[in-house]
């Protein structure tokens, strides 16, 4: 209980150590998945580890933002440039995320693109993600980050859960998967509430934070598994 509140009353302190945590985890699994689409050449793991690229950037971003903040060695009132950022590469790694889920419907198996992070496809992402972000600042919101990830992550579920219920008896959709896009879902979910009913609440963001935490270990101990399986 002490721990607890500890964490709540120094959310500021461990914004940087979750930020920073969490693009650890990411580097592992960009590295993992890297080395694993190399031997596999698979388009799926190659679009799954630019999102984890993306999620990467977006933490550091974060970590070296809060850190910068805590120690005053950036004026907070410049805060907005980085909320910008950061807020274009999460959902950017969103979309990555969900295309490495759907990219055989819209790639022929002969297609062979030399870039996986600037394509015509991953155009499509790139304008609608300026334009969500974009958005949000006009208006100075985070309305429609949040709507934008809560519908993708809803459809991320249901196909992860397809895909993973047709598969099941051969074992080719690791499970972690699904799960991991669930909880996404919800922590989405968890997000906009925070925002419009619960005004950032600390206790709040601390749950959310540790859930996101969650998420990350899950998709790590997914890739460890997979990687390892394969050598």
């Amino acid at each position: 209980m002490y721990l607890y509140d500890f964490i709540v009353l120094n959310k500021e302190l461990l914004k940087p150590i979750y930020g920073l945590l969490v693009g650890i985890i990411c580097g592992i699994i960009v590295l993992r998945t890297d080395k694993l689409f190399h031997l596999s050449l698979h388009q799926g793991i190659r679009y799954f580890r630019n999102a984890f690229f993306f999620y990467g950037i977006a933490f550091i971003i974060r970590y070296l933002s809060g850190a910068l903040t805590f120690y005053e060695y950036i004026n907070p009132d410049y805060n907005f440039i980085i909320n910008i950022i950061f807020e274009f590469f999460l959902i950017m790694a969103g979309f990555f995320l969900i295309y490495s889920l759907i990219w055989k419907k819209l790639e022929s198996p002969k297609e062979n693109n030399r870039s996986s992070l600037f394509n015509i496809r991953i155009l499509v992402f790139y304008i609608l993600t300026l334009i969500i972000v974009i958005l949000d600042y006009i208006w100075d919101v985070y309305y429609f980050l949040f709507a934008s990830q809560i519908i993708l992550f809803f459809f991320a579920t249901i196909i992860s859960y397809k895909n993973f219920s047709e598969d099941v008896k051969k074992h080719t959709f690791p499970k972690f998967y699904f799960i991991a896009m669930f909880l996404s879902f919800i922590v989405w979910i968890l997000n906009a509430l925070a925002g419009l009913f619960f005004e950032w609440s600390n206790i709040v963001l601390i749950n959310i934070y540790s859930i996101n935490v969650l998420i990350f270990l899950i998709f790590l101990y997914g890739v460890v598994k997979v990687t390892n399986f394969n050598g």
